[in-house]
């Protein structure tokens, strides 16, 4: 009988990082605060209650938005007290939504989150760190960049690191990839990234096959690869699931592989089953995408853990 997320009873609270961009998502009837990695901490603190202490590390502008961005954050419960603050703008990006609600991104260049240092409270960060969630739009910037993958390297080795790819042209290079992928333990992508990296790594065959053999290059303990409303391909070691998906009336997909991650996250924290995390985690993206932008409020009654 697989447990619960909820049977576990811990003494002292985990410590679960979105790492990367904070951003405004301008959509056509307003800004809502978001970011891949923010919106994984948004999604994971709603889902964690008080088991788990959420904390986002990025950096923000000296303006309004950086303000009403740190504002978001804790209204979510996601800790900011590694959120730097930068003479550079708080980050924006123009969602342009087809007929689907399938998101398309134009990116501000320049921004705060291309100017996070590394500080103390980083390093005090990373050695208490148990699962960090990053990607590689946010290292486009090689300031950024050297911060993150020292941020990786500088926690401890039994920590998950979970690199949510997050392609977005032409802000990555192969080089990026290749050493975030080396940086991290847990790998998560979507059906349109997959051919990137099985044509960057010279693989062929199935997606079940690609994927293990991606995880065997680069010594990942998991990986999860995500397929839009037709669900998603989960491994563990030699432990696979498939979840056909659940279908919900979409507002816009705006923010759905963020949830995802964030219960694969916790689930993997948390050693459960690799079909309930699976499951949860589809129903839980099918909320996001059900709602308008990627930080819809949340809790742990949405979805069957």
């Amino acid at each position: 009988m697989p447990h619960s997320l909820h049977d576990h009873q811990d003494k002292s609270k985990r410590v679960v990082v979105g790492l990367g961009e904070i951003l405004w998502d301008i959509f056509p009837d307003g800004p809502r605060c978001g970011g891949a990695p923010a919106n994984f901490a948004c999604i994971a603190a709603g889902l964690a209650e008080d088991r788990f202490e959420v904390v986002m590390a990025s950096s923000v502008g000296s303006d309004d938005l950086g303000d009403r961005a740190i504002e978001s954050l804790t209204q979510h419960n996601v800790k900011t007290s590694c959120v730097q603050r930068a003479s550079r703008p708080t980050g924006q990006v123009l969602v342009e939504l087809d007929s689907k609600g399938v998101a398309r991104y134009q990116f501000a260049v320049d921004a705060a989150w291309d100017h996070l240092e590394w500080s103390d409270d980083l390093e005090r960060l990373a050695a208490r760190t148990d699962a960090v969630c990053f990607g590689t739009l946010g290292q486009r910037s090689l300031l950024s960049r050297e911060t993150i993958q020292r941020f990786l390297k500088a926690g401890r080795p039994v920590s998950l690191r979970i690199l949510d790819l997050n392609v977005r042209k032409p802000f990555v290079s192969e080089s990026v990839i290749v050493e975030s992928l080396k940086c991290a333990n847990v790998l998560k992508l979507n059906d349109e990234e997959l051919p990137v990296l099985a044509t960057l790594c010279g693989l062929l065959g199935s997606d079940q096959k690609v994927m293990q053999r991606i995880a065997e290059l680069f010594d990942l303990q998991a990986f999860a690869l995500t397929r839009g409303d037709q669900g998603a391909l989960l491994g563990r070691g030699r432990e696979m699931s498939e979840h056909s998906g659940t279908i919900v009336d979409v507002v816009d997909t705006v923010g759905a592989g963020d949830a995802f991650t964030a219960v694969l996250t916790l689930g993997l924290l948390e050693g459960l089953d690799l079909d309930v995390i699976n499951r949860t985690a589809c129903e839980v993206a099918a909320f996001v995408c059900s709602q308008s932008g990627g930080t819809p409020k949340i809790s742990r009654q949405i979805g069957s853990w």
